[in-house]
């Protein structure tokens, strides 16, 4: 029988079907106004600069050299990479991409990391050892020992994490014995595992649900939409997307009634827009604000933001991070009002802000070593307010008084950017679905995995303002490449050298003057 078609009377290890869940949650058959994603289109071919010169045939020399300031060794490598450029853009595409290769090394390790299993339903597709875990695992059931379904269910899981049944059963149990937060934990490692098994992530937003999780549900559900936006299930995630989200405003509004959110937020708000924690917005005003929604909250914090933070006002600059950030907008599958913006910052910093406001330091464009390191970052950062991670963080964290960690300056210090403190969770989310945006946009698939190595290896002193909220970590580097491997993602695609060159002169003048104003 078809997995998806599996309904609320299902055996145990099972979850109820779209529709089960649509009217337990509430919601008719019709279509919502939520948008459903288009299918990504095949990745674009990057347009150089007008001013931009090619070689004259296959294997010409590049018009640019490589930076004199670097060894000898990765001067070598960012001319081949800059020829590979220049030949991928005159469609030459195997000849550029056998420059590539001769540029970029195999991910360390990449001969042992084995592909992922494809998921499973049927326990006679088990191994033998796992249906013996499996009928281990339903006599207990029936005999209601503990120790005799938790036991073999966690073997099953861990040792075949592809047969889906293991982990929707477990979680079952777990809930049954009253361990909901285990139960939850269960779902989310599956669903990191397999993010476009829609059973999978159905299990994930039950467990979501059940805890009253309604962001989280929502996220969930138009995560999958986002990513399958051609599933047959498509629309049905995107329903449930919106139902999920009503039901978190209506308990918003319901706890800001009750008064028991606006004292923490008011105050922690209040002093992140103005800067002086005398000067708090009214508990009415941080309450329409976060009613109006996520776009209403960013576009509050990004209006502040331009006027107490130095910006570039390059045009140059800008048009360069405006192209990109619409290369990959136009992707995601959200229609928000997405805005770039650069700060005079030598430090590497990027943010996004709820309703698609993203805001990059003048060090990220120099720490990075092509227009693919770049867009990988931006890539993740929109991932997180497609997400809506960032309004998420802002909302929950009427509960710990956090909502300073989320917004961009706390008790007016102008330069100490306390961004969004993301989960696990969260990061592997942006990274999936950053690494995707970055693929479609015909960028080398990885950009931000090549960042991130730069950094770790150049990282000496004191945490990089980025990393502080988005933790580096050899796992998570291994994670991208898995990611990049298990897709077969291109990695031998468009860097985007020259022109990324040409900018960080701007960059570097326009952070030069501010220093010397500021020295006057």
């Amino acid at each position: 029988m078809d997995p998806l078609s599996a309904d609320s009377a299902s055996p145990q290890g099972s979850v109820p079907s779209l529709q089960a869940q649509q009217d337990a949650a509430g919601l008719g058959t019709e279509a919502t106004s939520q948008p459903i994603a288009k299918p990504l289109p095949e990745p674009e071919q990057t347009q150089l600069p007008t001013n931009s010169t090619l070689p004259t045939a296959a294997g010409a020399a590049p018009s640019s050299k490589a930076d004199p300031s670097l060894p000898p060794d990765l001067a070598a490598r960012q001319q081949l990479l800059i020829q590979a450029d220049q030949l991928y853009q005159k469609g030459q595409r195997e000849a550029a991409e056998a420059l590539y290769q001769q540029a970029k090394e195999p991910f360390p390790g990449q001969s042992n990391v084995l592909p992922l299993a494809e998921p499973i339903f049927a326990p006679t597709s088990l191994p033998r050892a796992g249906q013996v875990y499996w009928r281990e695992s339903e006599a207990g059931l029936q005999q209601k020992l503990q120790t005799r379904i938790f036991v073999p269910l966690g073997l099953l899981v861990k040792e075949y994490p592809q047969f889906v049944p293991g982990h929707l059963r477990l979680a079952e149990a777990l809930t049954a014995a009253g361990k909901p937060e285990e139960a939850l934990e269960v779902m989310t490692q599956a669903a990191s595992l397999y993010p476009n098994q829609p059973e999978v992530q159905k299990g994930l937003i039950q467990q979501q649900a059940q805890g009253k999780k309604w962001l989280d549900a929502a996220i969930t559900a138009r995560q999958f939409t986002l990513l399958n936006p051609d599933h047959a299930d498509a629309l049905a995630f995107s329903q449930l997307a919106e139902t999920y989200q009503q039901k978190f405003e209506a308990r918003l509004r319901s706890d800001i009634t009750n008064n028991t959110i606006g004292s923490v937020v008011t105050g922690a708000l209040g002093i992140a827009l103005t800067g002086n924690p005398l000067s708090g917005l009214s508990t009415l005003q941080t309450s329409i604000l976060l009613l109006r929604g996520e776009t209403a909250v960013g576009n509050a914090i990004a209006e502040r933001t331009q006027r107490r933070l130095p910006m570039i006002e390059d045009a140059e600059v800008q048009a360069y991070v405006d192209r990109i950030g619409s290369k990959l907008t136009r992707l995601t599958g959200r229609p928000l009002d997405y805005q770039f913006y650069v700060i005079n910052d030598e430090k590497l910093n990027a943010f996004a802000l709820p309703g698609g406001k993203v805001f990059i330091n003048g060090g990220a464009i120099l720490k990075s070593q092509s227009e693919a390191e770049l867009a990988g970052l931006m890539a993740h950062e929109l991932s997180h307010a497609v997400l809506s991670h960032g309004f998420q963080l802002v909302t929950q964290s009427s509960a710990t008084g956090g909502v300073t960690k989320f917004l961009p300056f706390v008790g007016g210090l102008l330069g100490n950017l306390a961004e969004a403190d993301y989960s696990r969770d969260m990061e592997q989310q942006a990274d999936l679905m950053g690494t995707r945006l970055l693929v479609s946009a015909g960028y080398a698939a990885d950009g931000l995995r090549n960042l991130m190595v730069t950094l770790q290896q150049e990282e000496k002193g004191p945490l990089l303002p980025w990393f502080s909220s988005h933790p580096l970590s050899q796992d998570r580097i291994h994670y991208l490449e898995w990611l990049i491997i298990k897709n077969g993602y291109n990695r031998y695609a468009y860097e985007g050298i020259e022109e990324h060159q040409r900018i960080q002169e701007l960059v570097r003048s326009q952070l030069k003057a501010l220093k010397i104003e500021k020295d006057i």
